[in-house]
């Protein structure tokens, strides 16, 4: 599909299915279906989880709810992202919030913790308070939430990557093109011996494309990667700096280290400064995203600049245009590019 393709708004279809067949599905009480929909705390978590499934496999959202959904709006648009924790994160969500205020829309921020199944459950609560329209990151997701959202009419968008296969409409970048871009870089300068840093890739698209991409550059060149000097992390300067420190405690370590985000650049940063490694000189670092916490380092860090706030701004114009009947483009890739600074130089001799 183009991406200018304007795309039409489909009806709703009817409600299919009661809180009686979601309890018969998952061999509970309806009052149990109750209490997993509505405190679902309460209830322990193998039977919350076979509840969720079966509503899921159902497609079920309570009656009086969908009956409201149908009939009106509430002007809420609901925005759920892997964490709060993440900065990039914030400063998309906060441009989204402009753009939808601006016309009189309200956002509903939760966040799933990377949890897939979580994701799918807090959409389901946001769409019984009478959310209009959603917006996600990435591309990984339940297969049982688009059958949801599609059941209900509720309009959303992925952010932060563009769907390949022209499914669900999607605002982002080319992420494994982005880490391909700088990995050239730093083949380019000389350096034949590679280091890389990740988040889980377990239902992050985004980290495994990052990743893809630094793999894909060191195979065109014939460079192997060395899977002793790939460490996977959480998302903190702490957990950063540990696994840095164990590709430094290799007997051959790299020359040239990616990062799939800042976070893990500066991490990686922080533990060369303690192991008394120089960068440039030692070892470079590239980060992706090119916030100000790479920037404002000695030496600056040489990252990739995302479309941040672009993508919150872009999303917010799609949903609203979606509610609103008029035409939109489904899909949006934005352009990224490499930011030079002296993290990065050729291997010494």
């Amino acid at each position: 599909m183009d991406a200018s393709e304007s795309v039409e708004l489909r009806p709703e279809p009817r409600l299919r299915s009661g809180a009686k067949d979601v309890a018969q599905l998952a061999g509970v009480s309806t009052a149990t279906v109750s209490r997993v929909l509505n405190t679902p705390h309460q209830v322990d978590p193998a039977t919350r989880e076979r509840v969720l499934q079966a509503a899921a496999k159902l497609r079920y959202v309570p009656h009086g709810v969908a009956r409201s959904l149908r009939s009106q709006r509430s002007k809420m648009i609901g925005a759920v992202v892997p964490s709060f924790d993440y900065a990039l994160y914030a400063r998309t969500t906060s441009a989204l919030q402009q753009r939808l205020d601006a016309r009189g829309y309200a956002m509903v921020l939760a966040e799933h913790h990377y949890d897939l199944a979580a994701e799918l459950r807090v959409a389901g609560q946001l769409m019984q308070h009478g959310v209009d329209a959603f917006v996600f990151v990435g591309l990984d997701h339940h297969a049982s939430l688009f059958s949801l959202l599609e059941d209900y009419g509720r309009p959303y968008v992925l952010t932060w990557g563009v769907d390949p296969m022209g499914r669900h409409p999607s605002i982002g970048f080319d992420n494994q093109a982005a880490t391909h871009e700088i990995t050239r870089h730093l083949i380019a300068l000389g350096h034949r011996r590679f280091g890389l840093l990740s988040a889980p890739v377990e239902g992050n698209d985004r980290a495994r494309a990052r990743g893809a991409g630094v793999r894909a550059a060191l195979a065109d060149a014939g460079i192997p990667l060395d899977e002793r000097c790939v460490q996977y992390a959480a998302i903190s300067l702490q957990s950063a700096a540990e696994a840095m420190a164990r590709i430094l405690a290799l007997p051959d370590r790299p020359t040239a280290v990616v990062a799939t985000n800042d976070v893990f650049a500066v991490g990686a940063m922080m533990a060369c400064r303690s192991a008394g490694v120089r960068i440039p000189e030692d070892i470079s670092i590239t980060g992706v995203d090119n916030t100000d916490l790479g920037a404002t380092q000695t030496p600056g860090l040489t990252s990739i600049r995302t479309p941040i706030v672009e993508i919150g701004d872009a999303a917010a114009a799609q949903l609203i245009a979606r509610l609103e009947g008029q035409p939109y483009g489904a899909f949006q890739s934005l352009p990224f590019e490499v930011v030079h600074r002296g993290s990065t130089a050729a291997p010494s001799r």
